[in-house]
């Protein structure tokens, strides 16, 4: 009698269940499908992340791995084709938008040779094993020993690289000769003849952590050190010794993205993913010659308040009075870490949501930070237990003014980068959203907005901080002019160079990293002012709108709320926000 009761009541259970899924199910199933994948793509990531299934490995970059990742994105692409998405909800309508833009994106890149160049001025691969340790959880022995088994990896990963970059020398994709000076500091800038000064050894002379016995740590110890001196060293020998004697001297004698093999379509195809709009390189360029104009007659004020004859008089002043400098490493990182906790205080009063993880502040490593940016942001990770991490560049220290730091900080770390990364981390979205969704535009225009949101919270409270942040801003408005200027319009170097020099208080150490940068990696600077400008007309619309009723916490919130979305769809969530703000009583 109960068998029969049992059989029944499955028999009504299958009777409740539709034939087919519904497709708010096919595409849950399908988001979950893609993260898994993904993490298994990128296994750095997934640790990053929390996840623990690929701890132990690194990625395959080979090009017939890239090639089967576009296949398998396509794929993705046509399931989600087959789903009926006017029957989801609001929510996954727009979930299903951006997942349909990122697979778009990726596979349309993956058809450029440009695939192939590997590191530019900024970043690279090489860098990016080197600092393993700072982005994966460090906390028990299993989480050391797949650090360990990881680096041991390495040279397999070395070897695509140096194979892919050969093959991208042999069809003319390299960078260019005046971006790449110094490039090769950053391999071997790595590499130590006592395996304890390594970067790779950094996590053996923290405590010892009290999950791990003194044994096993000793144990832990002997095999790092014997890892760096018997593998990673002479990997990176390898890679110097390929960098200098096989592709620096191939490096490309033109600076401009379209001089490449189909530079012009990859320059475009730049455009639209770093910007999320469909603008020409003229326009942009049109764009910021105005707003250097702009901001150039604010700048002539300032100068003129302070007591100056001229924005050149002040400028000059700026760069060269030692006052302005700091005298140590340390002094640079106490000044940039009380700005970072005097901006930390003021936070609520502009921010209804703030994110629960913190961040901490830390030097550029001293092999990149020559040739690098004046600081840079890491995001953490709540999930495998990371702090944020806001860098700061302690080299050269005659090119590192103070009066930058305010803005440099409300940029990079509160309330600019960390608060909308960290924040993205922990919102109810898909993890596809919450991990690998940055779009320039949103990450990099909300950080330059955050910078001028400096001046309500009174931040810049001296003329000098005031130019700082003006200095900064026409420094974003410089790139639309000399990125498109270099990579469309025929500019030289020296002519972006001196456009800058004319037109920023930037040091001139900065402005040749930032040329550099430019140079290496088309495109990607013209994110940061397009962006800030659609989040500065967006608040001024909502201000406009909403009157006595617009209430500037709420709006942070709800431009920060949906995590990093392209331009268009930041623009309609914001005129649905202000029809909502209306109707409260």
């Amino acid at each position: 009698m109960r068998l029969a009761h049992t059989i029944l009541a499955a028999l009504l259970l299958l009777a409740s269940v539709p034939a087919t899924a519904a497709p708010a199910d096919d595409f849950h199933t399908l988001l979950a499908d893609h993260w898994a994948w993904y993490l298994k793509t990128d296994p750095i990531t997934a640790s990053a992340s929390g996840v623990h299934l690929y701890d132990d490995r690194l990625p395959d970059i080979s090009l017939a791995a890239m090639d089967r990742q576009a296949a398998d994105q396509q794929a993705f692409l046509d399931r989600l084709a087959r789903i009926p998405l006017d029957a989801l909800s609001p929510p996954d309508r727009i979930n299903a938008a951006i997942f349909r833009r990122l697979l778009t994106e990726r596979i349309e890149g993956n058809r450029f040779g440009e695939r192939m160049m590997l590191f530019d001025s900024y970043s690279s691969i090489h860098q990016t094993v080197a600092g393993l340790a700072d982005v994966v959880p460090l906390h028990g022995k299993t989480d050391y020993e797949s650090y360990l088994t990881r680096l041991s990896r390495y040279p397999a990963l070395n070897a695509q690289v140096i194979a892919i970059s050969r093959q991208a020398v042999a069809e003319g994709y390299v960078q260019p000769c005046a971006a790449m000076g110094g490039f090769e500091k950053t391999i071997s800038g790595v590499i130590t003849a006592n395996p304890e000064d390594s970067r790779f050894y950094a996590p053996f002379k923290a405590p010892r952590p009290t999950a791990i016995t003194p044994a096993d740590w000793a144990t832990l110890q002997a095999r790092a050190k014997a890892l760096i001196t018997d593998v990673l060293v002479p990997e990176y020998r390898r890679f110097d010794a390929f960098y200098v004697q096989d592709y620096a001297p191939h490096c490309r004698k033109t600076i401009a993205a379209t001089t490449l093999p189909h530079g012009k379509a990859w320059y475009a195809y730049q455009i639209r993913v770093m910007t999320t709009t469909d603008k020409t390189p003229e326009q942009i360029h049109a764009l910021g010659l105005a707003e250097v104009a702009r901001i150039r007659a604010e700048m002539d004020m300032v100068a003129k308040r302070a007591g100056y004859p001229s924005r050149a008089a002040f400028i000059t002043k700026l760069r060269t009075d030692p006052r302005y400098f700091a005298r140590s490493p340390e002094e640079l990182m106490g000044h940039a870490a009380l700005i970072a906790k005097t901006i930390d205080g003021k936070l609520p009063g502009f921010f209804g949501r703030l994110p629960r993880l913190p961040y901490g502040v830390r030097a550029i490593p001293a092999e990149t930070a020559e040739g690098t940016t004046t600081a840079y942001y890491m995001p953490g990770s709540p999930d495998a237990g990371i702090a944020g991490t806001y860098y700061v560049n302690t080299s050269k220290l005659d090119q590192r003014p103070l009066w930058e730091l305010p803005a440099l900080t409300l940029h990079e770390a509160v309330p600019g980068h960390h608060n909308q990364i960290a924040l993205q981390q922990e919102l109810d979205l898909p993890e596809f959203r919450k991990h690998i969704v940055f779009y320039n535009a949103f990450v990099e225009g909300w950080a330059l907005y955050a910078e001028h949101l400096g001046t309500e919270m009174g931040v810049y409270d001296t003329p000098e901080k005031d130019m700082g942040r003006l200095s900064y801003e026409m420094w974003r408005a410089c790139r639309l002019v000399v990125d498109t200027g270099m990579h469309a319009m025929g500019w030289s170097r020296e002519q972006a160079m001196a456009f800058m020099k004319e037109n920023t208080a930037l040091t001139d150490a900065n402005i040749d990293a930032e040329v550099s940068r430019y140079i290496s990696w088309p495109g990607q600077a013209l994110a940061y002012k397009l962006g800030e400008l659609e989040i500065r007309g967006a608040r001024a619309r909502a201000e406009a709108a909403l009157g006595p009723k617009f209430d500037l916490r709420r709006f942070h919130d709800a431009v920060l709320g949906q995590g990093a979305v392209p331009l268009d769809l930041l623009d309609s969530q914001i005129d649905t926000w202000i029809a909502a703000e209306k109707a409260r009583d």
